[in-house]
């Protein structure tokens, strides 16, 4: 065989895509590998084509058309053995015409060179590309006229077929030969189906992706979308049936409170009578007061039984009622009075009060007729509502109406609940649901998963979700019970386990999450529990074998619903281990969304053609068809238009015949038979049993173990580096078969001298392989571009390789031929490392700290070219997959036993080795911990007593007009940016500024301002003459140059220290130098020459000690901070506390001036201009990237830097003249953690808010799966460990400031004294300006977002990264 053909068909098929016709089964891992069936269909049709040969091609065009719709994979590979191998791009839009032509294009192609050794081939390329196995060239085949016999899938050793089509033309007989080991025979028969339903249908001109697959034999397979689905069948409505079920059995047990205190065995127990009577009561509350049918009840609650109570009393009352959850924020809680407009106010006692902020708003926004106050069922049943101005109880002269029903008839169109969601849409809306489908399913389900009144159920949904409702209400209508358990026996790792075993617990509702925390740290098993039915998100094979692990009993039901359709609405059932051990063997990993319920269908519909629906295995749009779907969106009439839309299929009022008048009492709440349809946004398929599985959303996402991202974003930003010329990211499997991104790039050959400092001269062993010839050539070019990318995207999606290459090669449309583009392969990795290492420098390492580098450089994916004792474990390569091995070898080899999380707070080899080694000396931890924050203190005291002068001269007031020098150091950060342009747009006002920058010299140190200025929109270039640079180490007394000290001694009057090392990982030691050594520095300067005012700028860090987030009062201004003196864990908080100390000493000794306590120093008011490395936006962009917000209503210190700007100069010109005082910066008003990250989804970011428990679970289990983090992954150990702890922010007095900016608007006319802070409009600001930076992910309803000027070099400095540093600004 010539080598001309070897080289030309490893071209040809190199790194081909292995299409995988959708199959049953999971490949084998074992042999038999292959078992060959057969499956012959006729295809009389095919006769239209006149010829032989354009029958064949009919035949191939038809069968690459189904690789096409059936797998999504447009690179076509496929292995004929007539005509050799077919490779090709297929394009959706091509006629029947097209594609055949280009199959005519590629077998003239292949006829000019026969090859069909594809063993061979595979050895050559195995043999030139140093693999470890030979390649898979093609998993698909066809023949046409060929008897071929036995072994059809196996002719290749490299090759194993899946499946083979062959056409005996001169029969019109297509035989299918398959694997049985992945395909059924029903997938095959309805395969055979599909190729003869689109011969017959075909025609030259016809679009390949619009002709149905829907053959005859598969369409019992395929919901029918005009069949009848019961639009009149209403059941009643779930209060009158509860009341009904109350007389029948009213001292059965309904709700059981399981006791709060381990210690306790007593349970609250409250029967079917107690709560109807005590909702009787409530009901005929609420109507006395004015509620009216419709009309909606806002119930603030808590779990238990109190919540059903209150509902089953709006539900008789006709009301419709809405959950608020306390754990919201105020601010939050605003957001949902305001879409519901609530009527009614029912409080239950167990949940709190409400904030003022709400009273507020309730009282000057809303309606609000009716309010019972207190809610509470006594353990007697009897139930009380608090009292109101002082009066009796409100619901006391009600008690005489518990066993009388309110006479309110509703009706299937009556509303009786409104439900929120956040959708991608923008705002958290309102969807109201309908009395239709409360009831519907109920009967349908008993009888289905064997549910009756012996089971008992479980509240396990969050209280303000709309799952909540069938928590309840699927008890009450079959008669049976329901547990409630505590917080902590849902949020404690393996409790709640142990509570549904000991309390009985036979069904329950989960979300995958809630099955995790069931399933994490359990051993208790739960034999009783016989049906878990899971919904919200997709589950997995591992979710239900540990669930089953606990439970051996128990069929796990896969439910698909949304807000939307108001209950779930299919269903896939896996049977319990006892019913069979081995059902989900040989299941895929994710559970398929499953079939209808009861008069329910799931149509998945052609996205080329939404007037069919799709066949059996090919991808579409999932739209929900029901008569129980909600009514629609509160208040938004359009965007119900294209959510609920009417079938298309039949007419409007097709089904009005249905509706027979029987004179039911209901009638009046009845809009009559409604064939509408729920548009979900997901992507599905039919399987031949007729379930349907879910297969993402319909959108250009990928993902990558679990986390969206968006390639486009990647290559967008990428393109901006200054040195790409082109580029192109992509998914690949690395050597683990984990998804990893992979960049290929093309440099800027056209700017050879900026390339040659990027460049690395390559051995000539390597020169000749391109992939090799990049990756060591460039790897510092590569390098660059991931730091590049650090500052714009979340690491999660920096790429893990970037191969640059000398051209992206093109398939012949002229598109990048992105199969070509391949992950390197392991002896290439080697080569690379070879190459570009040379070699690690021990010496550089302490003993231990080698020890700790040994075990990372075991379990580390390559070998780096170098390592520093500095270097961080995922900057050379980790992830938290590996980190986990990592610390299983370290307890392994050093007998240490870590927490995960430890790596993420201490990433470097230093930081972490010292981590291992104290845990390995440690004795008490306690005591090394109080003994370890105790060092800032006395280290602070014996400074002050050392390094301090004894005296300093104590400045006088400043008069208006006078020349005044200012000493600001910080200046190129981002508060510092904004106090120099506050000081110097001072107009009436004398100012020069010297400022202190690190720079080789004054030139490039003006430079450097003028770059940040303009990074964050400060700079004007009046500013220039009126700055002087100061060069000078601040760390070193008298600042390491004599002639600047005397100079700043003798001219300047005021001094502001804004320069502070910010860095949350490094421990006080680190940071000494750079924040309390240069504070001391400084503050002598103020003992010699001119009497200065000294402004410290520090940070509320210096409060998050124990003592103060206990306090319970506002924190004065005039604290010593002592309280401070232990208890505080960073070493960044620390070293401000200790800076603090020293300089109120150098107060106490004649000093004048403030130190300056910001909070989180936030975005400038008026166009939003941030640091983007802050912590706060950080978050802002990570939710974005995990899509949950943690449920932490703590209030945020947040003030605007320009406001901070103006509290610092106005403490640096008016300086008390009788102490030196503190100033802490306060929010008016303060926004809630949660309403802060919140505000994303009135913009349509895809994000919802569950508890933090939750919450952290996602980021745990994302990070855990993909191995890579995303924008909070620097502050990964932050957010796992306490957050709602950690984000407390202490009350703060701030009248000082208030003083000093009502003396300072004398100067600038202009009066701040009331302060400033964060609302949902300063929210939106920052949103819109992180969007046109390009920070954020462009918001889906970006033209929601408010107008915000940039200038274009602002815009194009932030979106290079130059906004993502250090500086105090980032602090709090």
């Amino acid at each position: 065989m010539s080598s001309l053909l070897l080289e030309h068909y490893s071209k040809k098929l190199d790194n081909p895509t292995l299409s995988v016709l959708p199959h049953d089964f999971l490949r084998p891992q074992q042999a038999p590998f292959v078992i060959e069936k057969n499956y012959l269909v006729h295809l009389p049709h095919v006769a239209k084509f006149t010829t032989e040969e354009s029958s064949i091609i009919a035949i191939l065009a038809t069968y690459c058309t189904l690789i096409y719709r059936l797998t999504g994979d447009d690179d076509i590979v496929l292995y004929t053995k007539n005509y050799g191998v077919l490779r090709f791009t297929i394009d959706p839009n091509w006629t029947f015409q097209q594609l055949s032509d280009t199959i005519k294009t590629q077998i003239s192609e292949n006829n000019e060179l026969k090859f069909n050794d594809f063993d061979k081939l595979s050895s050559f390329i195995q043999k030139n590309n140093d693999l470890e196995l030979t390649p898979q060239l093609f998993r698909l085949s066809f023949s046409a006229n060929h008897n071929d016999g036995a072994d059809i899938l196996t002719e290749f050793k490299s090759n194993t077929l899946d499946l083979h089509v062959n056409f005996n033309s001169k029969d019109q007989v297509l035989e299918i030969v398959y694997n049985a080991l992945l395909y059924s025979a029903a997938r095959i028969s309805i395969l055979a189906d599909q190729f003869s339903h689109f011969v017959a249908a075909v025609k030259p001109t016809s679009i390949i992706t619009k002709i149905s697959l829907i053959s005859p034999a598969s369409a019992s397979a395929i919901p029918d979308p005009t069949a009848n689905l019961g639009w009149c069948d209403f059941r009643g409505c779930i209060h009158d049936i509860f009341q009904d079920n109350a007389e029948k059995f009213p001292e059965r047990t309904l709700v059981v409170e399981t006791p709060v205190d381990s210690n306790s065995t007593e349970s609250r127990v409250f029967t079917y009578q107690d709560i109807n009577r005590a909702s009787n009561v409530v009901a005929h509350y609420l109507i006395n007061k004015g509620i009216k049918k419709g009309d909606v009840v806002m119930i603030y609650s808590s779990r238990g039984v109190d919540l059903m109570v209150c509902v089953f009393g709006v539900l008789k009352a006709g009301g419709t009622f809405s959950v608020i959850d306390p754990a919201y924020p105020p601010a939050r809680q605003t957001v949902y009075l305001g879409v519901a407009k609530p009527k009614g106010l029912i409080v239950i006692k167990a949940a709190g009060v409400l904030d003022q902020l709400v009273e507020d708003y309730i009282s000057e926004e809303l309606d609000v007729i009716c309010r019972i106050p207190q809610v509470s069922i006594q353990q007697d049943g009897t139930i009380l509502g608090g009292t109101l101005d002082g009066e009796e109880d409100v619901l006391k002269k009600f008690h005489s109406k518990r066993d009388q029903r309110t006479g309110i008839i509703c009706g299937p169109d009556s509303n009786p609940t409104l439900s929120f969601t956040s959708g991608s849409e923008g705002l958290p809306k309102g969807v109201l649901g309908r009395h239709f489908s409360l009831a519907y399913y109920f009967d349908w389900m008993s009888q289905q998963f064997n549910l009756s009144e012996k089971d008992k159920f479980t509240m396990l949904s969050g209280i303000a979700h709309d799952p909540i409702q069938r928590d309840m209400f699927t008890p009450v209508f079959l008669g049976a019970q329901l547990l409630v358990p505590t917080q902590d026996d849902i949020g404690t790792p393996g409790r709640l386990a142990t509570w549904m075993s000991k309390y009985g617990a036979t069904v329950t509702h989960l979300t995958p999450a809630m099955g995790q925390l069931l399933a994490a740290q359990a051993t208790t098993l739960i034999p009783t529990l016989h049906h878990a039915f899971f919904v919200g998100d997709i589950l997995t094979k591992r979710d239900c074998l540990r669930l089953q692990t606990l439970a051996e009993n128990v069929v796990i039901v896969n439910m698909y619903g949304t807000t939307e359709t108001q209950r779930a609405v299919s269903f896939f059932e896996v049977k319990s281990r006892a019913q069979d051990p081995k059902f989900l063997k040989n299941l895929k990993d994710v559970m398929p969304a499953g079939k209808g319920m009861f008069n329910v269908q799931l149509l998945v519909v052609n996205r080329n053609d939404r007037t069919q629906l799709c066949g059996v295995g090919e991808v579409g749009e999932i739209y929900v068809r029901a008569g129980g779907l909600a009514e629609g969106y509160r208040g938004l009439p359009e965007l119900n238009k294209q959510k609920f839309i009417n079938n298309w299929f039949v007419e409007e009022h097709h089904w009005d015949y249905l509706d027979i008048d029987k004179h039911e009492p209901w009638r009046c709440d009845w809009l009559g038979p409604r064939d509408r349809m729920y548009r979900t946004g997901d992507l599905g398929r039919y399987l031949p049993d007729g379930n349907c599985e879910c297969c993402g959303r319909a959108d250009d996402q990928v993902k990558i173990r679990g986390f969206r991202i968006e390639l486009g974003e990647i290559d967008t930003h990428i393109s901006q580096h200054p040195l790409v010329r082109e580029n192109v990211t992509l998914v690949r499997n690395n050597r683990d078969n984990e998804k990893t991104l992979i960049t290929f790039i093309v440099p800027r050959y056209d700017k050879p001298e900026e390339l040659s400092k990027f460049e690395t001269p390559v051995a000539e062993s390597v020169s000749d392989d391109p992939v090799l010839k990049g990756l060591c050539g460039y790897f510092k070019l590569t390098k660059d571009i991931k730091e590049f990318l650090k500052k714009r995207l979340a690491s999660y999606s920096i790429p893990s390789i970037i191969v640059v290459l000398d051209k992206l090669p093109l398939n012949p449309n002229g598109k990048v031929d992105k199969p070509k583009l391949q992950y390197p392969t392991q002896k290439q990795l080697d080569l690379f490392n070879a190459n570009v290492s040379g070699g690690i420098d021990e010496s550089q390492f302490t003993e231990n700290e080698l020890e700790i580098l040994n075990i990372w450089l075991a379990v580390l994916p390559n070998k780096p070219a170098s390592v520093s004792p500095d270097d961080s474990f995922f900057d050379l390569g980790g992830h938290s997959i590996l980190a986990t091995r990592m610390i299983f070898a370290l307890r392994k080899n050093l007998n240490v036993d870590l927490p995960l999380g430890t790596i993420f707070k201490y990433p470097t080899i230093k930081a972490f080795a010292e981590q291992v080694f104290k845990t390995q000396q440690s004795i008490d931890s306690n005591d090394s911990f109080v003994s370890k924050t105790a060092v800032y203190s006395e280290d602070a005291k014996k400074i002050a007593s050392t390094l301090l002068q004894k005296s300093y001269p104590s400045c006088k007031p400043f008069s208006l007009g006078e020349k005044i020098n200012v000493f600001v150091t910080g200046v190129t950060g981002f508060l510092g940016s904004y106090i120099l342009s506050d000081l110097l747009t001072r107009t009436n006002a004398n100012i020069r500024v010297f400022a202190h920058v690190r720079a080789k010299d004054k030139d490039s140190g003006l430079q450097r301002i003028i770059k940040s200025g303009t990074t964050y929109g400060t700079w004007k270039p009046e500013f220039s003459s009126r700055i002087e640079i100061i060069l000078a180490d601040l760390s070193k007394p008298q600042l390491g140059d004599d002639a600047v000290w005397n100079k700043i001694t003798a001219e300047v009057d005021i001094i502001i220290h804004n320069g502070a090392m910010v860095h949350w990982i490094y421990p006080y030691e680190q940071l000494r130098d750079a924040n309390v050594i240069s504070t001391v520095n400084l503050l002598n300067m103020c003992a010699k020459g001119k009497p200065k005012s000294f402004v410290f700028v520090s940070s509320t860090s210096t409060l998050d000690s124990p003592h103060y987030i206990n306090l319970g009062e506002p924190v004065k201004e005039s604290d010593d901070l002592m309280g401070s003196a232990t208890g505080l864990s960073g070493g960044y908080g620390q070293s401000k506390w200790a800076a603090e100390y020293i300089t109120r000493a150098a107060g106490k000794r004649g000093l004048r001036g403030f130190v300056v306590r910001p909070g989180y120093v936030t975005g400038c008011s008026k166009n939003g201009s941030c640091n983007t490395d802050d912590f706060l936006l950080r978050f802002l962009k990570g939710v974005c990237q995990l899509h949950y917000i943690p449920d932490i209503d703590n209030e945020v210190n947040m003030v605007p830097v320009d406001h901070v700007a103006r509290i610092v100069t106005a403490a640096g010109l008016h300086p008390d003249e009788k102490e030196y005082k503190v100033i802490q910066v306060n929010a008016h008003p303060r926004i809630t953690f949660k309403h802060y990250l919140n505000e994303l989804g009135k913009f349509g970011y895809d994000v919802s808010i569950e508890s933090y428990e939750l919450w952290k679970k996602h980021l745990e289990d994302s990070i855990g799966e993909i191995g890579e983090s995303n924008a909070l992954y620097p502050l990964l150990a932050m957010c796992l460990d306490d957050l709602p702890h950690s984000t407390i922010a202490p009350p703060l007095d701030d009248k000082n400031a208030s003083v000093v900016l009502s003396e300072d608007s004398k100067w600038t006319g202009v009066d701040v004294s009331k302060g400033k802070g964060c609302t949902s409009a300063q929210v939106d600001i920052y949103i819109s300006f992180l969007n046109k930076v390009g920070f954020l992910p462009r918001a889906p309803r970006s033209e929601a977002l408010p107008e915000v000027e940039l200038s274009k070099e602002q815009i194009e400095l932030v979106a290079s990264g130059a906004s993502a540093r250090n500086s105090s600004a980032a602090s709090k």
